[in-house]
């Protein structure tokens, strides 16, 4: 099986590989990649497959063809093996800012794994040089942009150019050196190419695949984030606003509609006002909160689901064999196919870009409706002001509102399809492509202006409850916070007690909710039928 383990391996087998664990072993150097004997015995039957299909002559696309609109164009046999390296140099041609270093891990593991399904064709010798590449730490400097979406031919090819000797590589320093002294210095031979290797080195999505793998872990923690930012607003509201109403978070609520999301979602924001004042039957509160706080969890939920369909199409891409030609194990021939459109990886990415801008709206809408307490605060610091005290200092900047606005400006802007907008390509052959790059890029901005406005939710909220807690000496007696939120409170009061530039502040805020979510023991989601996880009356 595959998994991240206690003595920091990775091993690659033939069983089900998740997403979450190649996540993992990308960001952790350290990691070693290990290949099972059963899975390395795959690889060397699909490349039995290549070989026969070589000794029997057959023209096979990429294998004695060339490729795109040269599909029907043969490649001389005494040609075959610098074809090899003219394919990897062809395809060498990506552009832009460089990929990072855990994306890179996540390219060459997932095109790794790929290699390990069986129909790829590459020789065992070969998967083993993947594998040292990741083990001893050969990054391949990878241009971010040049794929279409129908395989990532340049970000793949960057990796093979080094993988033979040429291309750059990145210096533990961060600066650049040539490929072949990057292998030198590990300890690595140039890998010499078989016919038929070169294209299966470079026809795959393993940049779409390994990013999206580090995007699902960003994402899941992000639908944490923000269930926490309404918890502290629900929190805010209650004691400014006289909102705060449970009761659309109740268990009644969340079982009379199966959205398994929406149910951890709700779930969520109950453990983390435990124990508080909102719990209080004898709190007089609205009957109705708005719907940036009432429907929260149906779109929270929403877009867990949506998580889970991210997960979903990643382990289909991770598990499956997107070569073409397929190497078929089962009929021993090479076969032509279109699996390398990851076409439901691709509206996976879109989808959770939508997703976000709704989720977006409604903390948006939350921040506004937190703003009135916040300018009774400075009058009342004016009026204190005038009667001989010293201006109080100003903890939270006062228009960071407006920096949430145009924060779900951008997400709005960011939710419009990515992938319908591919040309057609090579003489019209490659006719449709799916982007699936491109959609995951914008989803990478998407996370990061959505971790901003949460960022900055959680914040206002926070403010206004540390502010209440100063303005009522019994207020912390009366109005306890809850088990979770009084946590976030008091590690987020402490930074706007520093006075810091907003955007510095929001940078730290963010990384501060980052570490405490992933120890904050009221945020464990729930299993199925625990009193937790909405599904019957607790």
């Amino acid at each position: 099986m595959a998994g991240a383990d206690a003595r920091g391996t990775f091993l690659i087998g033939t069983a089900q590989i998740r997403a979450d664990d190649v996540a993992a072993a990308a960001t952790d150097p350290a990691v070693e990649v290990v290949l099972s004997a059963e899975a390395l015995e795959l690889v060397g039957l699909s490349r039995d497959v290549v070989q026969a299909t070589i000794v029997s002559g057959h023209r096979v696309y990429g294998l004695n063809t060339l490729l795109g609109s040269g599909r029907d164009t043969a490649v001389e046999q005494e040609s075959i093996l610098d074809y090899q390296l003219q394919v990897v140099r062809y395809h060498h041609s990506g552009v832009g800012e460089l990929l990072d270093r855990d994306e890179v891990r996540a390219l060459i593991l997932a095109r790794l794994i790929g290699f390990t399904r069986g129909g790829s064709g590459v020789r065992p010798e070969t998967a083993r040089f993947y594998a040292e590449l990741l083990n001893r730490g050969v990054l391949p400097a990878v241009p971010r942009d040049g794929s279409v979406g129908s395989s990532d031919l340049t970000q793949l090819a960057a990796v093979a150019a080094v993988a033979i000797g040429e291309g750059q590589a990145l210096t533990p320093g961060g600066g650049l050196q040539d490929g072949a002294e990057a292998l030198t210095t590990a300890g690595l031979e140039p890998l010499v190419l078989a016919p038929g290797e070169a294209l299966a080195l470079v026809s795959a999505n393993s940049y779409s695949i390994g990013a999206g793998t580090l995007e699902l872990r960003r994402a899941r923690w992000l639908a944490d984030l923000a269930d926490t930012a309404l918890a502290l607003s629900l929190e805010a509201t209650a004691r400014y606003d006289g909102g705060g109403n449970l009761s659309p978070f109740s268990p009644a609520v969340q079982s009379a509609k199966a959205v398994d999301g929406q149910r951890i979602s709700a779930a969520n924001v109950r453990r983390l006002v435990r124990g508080g004042w909102l719990e209080d039957p004898r709190r007089q509160v609205s009957v109705q909160d708005a719907l940036s706080f009432r429907a929260a969890p149906q779109t929270h939920g929403a877009f867990r689901a949506q998580i889970t369909a991210l997960a979903e199409a990643l382990e289909v891409e991770l598990n499956g064999r997107g070569d073409n030609p397929l190497a078929d194990i089962a009929s021993g021939r090479m076969v032509s196919g279109g699996n390398f459109q990851p076409m439901q990886l691709a509206l996976a990415f879109e989808a959770l870009r939508l997703g976000l801008a709704h989720m977006g709206i409604s903390s948006e809408r939350r921040i506004a409706k937190l703003y009135p307490p916040q300018r009774l605060i400075r009058q009342l610091n004016l009026e204190a002001a005038r009667a001989g005290t010293p201006l109080a200092s100003e903890d939270l900047p006062g228009l960071l509102w407006y920096s949430a606005a145009g924060l779900l400006a951008e997400l709005k802007f960011l939710a419009a399809p990515a992938t319908l907008g591919a040309p057609t390509l090579s003489a019209d052959v490659e006719d449709h492509s799916t982007l699936a790059p491109l959609a995951l890029q914008q989803l990478e901005r998407s996370v990061e202006a959505a971790a901003k406005l949460l960022t900055i939710e959680a914040l206002t909220a926070a403010y206004l409850l540390a502010e209440a807690q100063d303005t009522d000496g019994r207020e912390a007696e009366t109005r306890q916070l809850g088990a979770g939120t009084g946590v976030v409170v008091a590690k987020l009061s402490e930074l706007l007690a520093g006075q810091l530039p907003a955007a510095v502040l929001v940078d730290r805020a963010r990384a501060e909710l980052e570490d405490l979510l992933a120890g904050l023991p009221e945020l464990q989601i729930p299993g199925p039928g625990s009193p937790d996880d909405g599904g019957g009356e607790a």
